[in-house]
């Protein structure tokens, strides 16, 4: 599918530099004041999930804890035919007994996983992780900077950490909590977003080597219409893995529902900065080469 008129993304991109400041700002001020949502996985405690054959209240379940005494450090979560109750303390052999016992007598046929991570377990748990995410943007950094030229590699990078944040604001923003699963996810979007973006940057490299650019004007024209070429490629390939991660997130389990809305909202942002912010990027970098801004030689990339 090709469109006859071309669109003027260079143009548009003023608005999406906008968009994504204002939004960059209102990560780190979310982060600063409200931090992150962390699962168990990444601070001590308990998690009890407990599957029913009959659906139940927070009005059931929380007067229940009250009374053997571990409602305090609980937060109750209902779901279809199942709860979730996260404890900020490490539950006992005994009150792991007390609880299944007060269960049992809403629902006899009740089955539980409980996940117990003690405070120097979920230390390392959230060390690997940045360790996990740093290791993978390093390793990108190194890839995209010996395939492309310093001015794409630094473009692409600054998209994809963009990305990664993006998708750590609205989680913070929201109050959404953050798992092991969530990690995955971001690791995830950087694989993605990085794809994505090197696939525009090839047909802006492929355009560069065939085309004169003696000026501003006529670079512009190139990233416009490699950007226009490579447009419905990138926006088919976004939404079928939308579409994949959405129905995850609608239709699956408890288990994967953060990883499926991490990804639902990184594909948005990895799609969306692969055209408004890496390429426009791109473009600006090229512009500053020169003192004469002008005059604009072929890349050598």
């Amino acid at each position: 599918m090709h469109f006859k008129k071309e669109f003027d993304f260079v143009k548009l991109s003023k608005y999406a530099f906008i968009f994504s400041i204002v939004l960059t700002i209102a990560g780190i001020i979310a982060l600063a004041a409200l931090g992150l949502n962390y699962s168990v996985d990444f601070r001590a405690g308990s998690n009890v999930d407990v599957k029913l054959s009959k659906n139940v209240t927070h009005a059931e379940v929380q007067p229940m804890l009250n009374e053997i005494g571990i409602g305090k450090d609980a937060t109750v979560t209902p779901g279809d035919k199942r709860v979730n109750i996260r404890f900020t303390k490490e539950l006992s052999e005994s009150q792991d007994e007390k609880l299944k016992a007060a269960i049992h007598k809403l629902d006899g046929t009740a089955s539980f996983e409980i996940n117990t991570v003690d405070p120097e377990m979920a230390k390392e748990l959230g060390r690997n992780a940045i360790y996990s995410v740093l290791l993978s943007c390093i390793g990108i950094i190194i890839y995209v900077s010996i395939r492309f030229e310093w001015r794409f590699a630094l473009a692409a990078i600054i998209a994809l950490l963009h990305d990664a944040f993006m998708v750590v604001a609205v989680f913070s923003i929201f109050r959404l909590e953050v798992s092991i699963t969530f990690i995955v996810a971001v690791l995830t979007i950087i694989g993605y977003s990085i794809n994505d973006t090197i696939v525009i940057f090839d047909r802006i490299r492929e355009n560069l080597r065939f085309g004169k650019q003696k000026t501003r004007e006529d670079l512009t024209k190139l990233l416009n219409h490699s950007v226009n070429q490579m447009l419905m490629r990138s926006l088919y390939t976004a939404f079928t893995v939308f579409i994949a991660a959405f129905f995850l997130f609608l239709f699956g389990g408890e288990s994967i529902k953060m990883f499926s809305l991490a990804m639902v909202i990184g594909l948005i942002f990895g799609a969306y900065s692969s055209i408004f912010v890496a390429s426009p990027l791109w473009l600006f970098l090229k512009f500053t080469q020169k003192p004469d801004r002008k005059a604009v030689k072929p890349s050598k990339a």
